[in-house]
């Protein structure tokens, strides 16, 4: 949930920094980009889609989160020259290290449970076991490895849906936001080559101008 608020808010920030420049989003250069659908599509199957989620044992749930966010990882890596890559990337790890530490499942806190479902019945869930079909592990702070990378975060109480957060995840919504954002900020290939005429213009000249001048250039040939 926190990511796809980073990432909702990061395309309208990276837009209204396009507009107010007048410049167009310019889609960024990633690389491995199919490594990202392949990561989501097992977690996915285990921890969302209803059909197929309680049909995997905790087990090969845990197999899949750590699988998946190792291969979310290497494409941190082969993007780290990218806005925002590296706190997106140091959140995969903070995130994996708590996750493999804690037999594979993120850790959370019968506490921070208690503050997302209250209205929950005492056997909803059981110390040490999966939290229903989701990601996490239920344990005490006491038995934690790392319990400060758990999910021990809330959103603001007047937030309409309650939901449980790590530092990664902040981390993770921080690099995404910042690297949408930037993308408001990139010429497109049209101003670009437009630029390349700055040489032959007075200086101060506007975009708009080199253009008009271009189109001029042009008729009277």
């Amino acid at each position: 949930m926190i990511l796809l608020l980073a990432v909702v808010a990061g395309l309208l920030a990276g837009s209204v920094r396009a507009w107010r420049g007048g410049r167009r989003l310019a889609a960024p250069n990633l690389r491995l980009v199919w490594l990202v659908p392949v990561a989501f599509l097992p977690q996915w199957l285990a921890f969302y889609l209803p059909a197929t989620r309680k049909l995997i044992p905790d087990d090969l749930a845990a197999a899949v989160l750590v699988g998946s966010q190792t291969l979310l990882l290497i494409f941190a890596w082969f993007n780290r020259d990218q806005p925002g890559f590296w706190a997106l990337g140091l959140g995969l790890v903070l995130n994996l290290l708590v996750i493999i530490l804690n037999g594979g499942l993120m850790p959370i806190s019968p506490g921070t449970v208690a503050r997302v479902a209250p209205d929950a019945p005492p056997d909803a869930w059981q110390m040490g076991r999966r939290l229903g079909t989701g990601k996490d592990i239920v344990l005490p702070v006491t038995a934690m490895q790392l319990w400060w990378l758990s999910d021990r975060f809330l959103l603001p109480p007047w937030f309409p849906y309650r939901v449980a957060f790590s530092l990664g995840d902040v981390l993770i919504a921080v690099g995404a936001f910042w690297l949408l954002w930037t993308i408001g900020d990139k010429a497109d290939d049209g101003d670009q080559a437009w630029d390349k005429h700055d040489d032959t213009l007075p200086q101060g000249q506007s975009v708009i101008q080199r253009r008009t001048k271009q189109t001029g250039n042009r008729s009277g040939g």
